[in-house]
């Protein structure tokens, strides 16, 4: 059980002993010079009931963003293969809403989900609150990784999120956890929270029963109408010590720059792949938010000396 104390003094660390500690880490349980790429792809757009504070897709905000019915299946496969085309080795599908809203709408994911299996790609679903027997059936489909975020620490949740509780989403993680599912579980800072709540989200994560496998840290992207577009950005020497905590607290996870990443320098960039990061987000748009411009990691992979990882044969 790791303790929040001990997590904020590691935080506080002289910057380069914290980073050189991090980087230690991570040589130990990864190819220090390696970075896993994945591609997100929004299967249905809008009209969600929740009213997280952050989010462009809900009807409590002030977004007015048109509500876009589920895409087939021909253009879902279409651009999972452009994205291993481009070098992702996991396509992750995004379905809006709290909860898959029917059976038929359900057994189109799945369906999804096995052609792009197919392709040779790794999958991931984000599809809000699901129960054990849809878990089951994500499994049997194909099924690689669940993207539930648990969104910012328990105190700070309430003035985020007031639809459901983190309990809610804590018991969605262990739920897919128990169908053999990798879980996919981070959150977003620069939402008006502390360093301290930062932490203790990570904390949150490392002491759940399984960690998750896979760590999305996400720079808040303000978005006109939203509850929070008005909040002031994290500095990007925290996001770095947040990158090197969560490398830290969870050795053996995938710690990914998700969400904001078009606002780093590529030397911020560098130093959280030198911190711990081994995954990222690439493609120009992430659902309904600009992502890296075209050709810019191939740039910058090249100049670090970075390999991705393949996709399955």
């Amino acid at each position: 059980m790791i303790r929040f104390e001990k997590a904020m003094e590691i935080f506080a660390w002289p910057f380069f002993r914290l980073i050189r500690i991090a980087h230690d880490i991570h040589r130990q349980n990864f190819n220090e010079q390696a970075v896993q790429i994945s591609e997100i792809l929004s299967v249905k757009t809008g009209g969600c009931s929740e009213d997280c504070a952050y989010c462009a897709q809900s009807i409590r905000n002030g977004t007015k963003m048109p509500k876009h019915p589920m895409l087939n299946l021909e253009t879902v496969v279409s651009a999972a293969r452009e994205a291993r085309g481009r070098g992702a080795s996991r396509f992750c599908m995004s379905a809006s809403g709290r909860t898959p809203t029917s059976k038929e709408e359900f057994n189109a994911i799945c369906n999804m989900v096995k052609e792009v299996k197919a392709l040779g790609l790794e999958t991931c679903a984000t599809l809000g609150m699901i129960n054990g027997e849809q878990a089951a059936q994500l499994k049997k489909s194909g099924l690689d990784y669940y993207n539930h975020n648990v969104d910012t620490s328990p105190d700070f949740y309430e003035k985020i999120v007031s639809t459901r509780i983190i309990d809610d989403r804590i018991k969605t993680i262990e739920t897919v956890q128990d169908a053999g599912i990798n879980v996919c579980c981070g959150g977003i800072v620069g939402m008006g929270e502390t360093n301290e709540d930062r932490v203790k989200m990570l904390v949150l994560l490392a002491n759940l029963k399984t960690p998750p496998k896979c760590v999305p840290l996400n720079k808040l992207v303000k978005i006109p109408g939203t509850r929070v577009d008005d909040s002031h950005p994290i500095d990007d020497f925290d996001f770095v010590r947040l990158i090197a905590l969560a490398r830290i607290l969870m050795p053996r996870s995938y710690v990914k720059i998700a969400a904001g990443r078009n606002t780093f320098s590529d030397g911020i960039q560098a130093l959280c792949m030198f911190a711990g990061a081994n995954a990222l987000f690439s493609s120009e748009k992430l659902l309904t938010v600009d992502n890296v411009r075209a050709g810019a990691d191939k740039s910058l992979f090249e100049r670090l000396g970075v390999t991705v990882e393949l996709p399955n044969a």
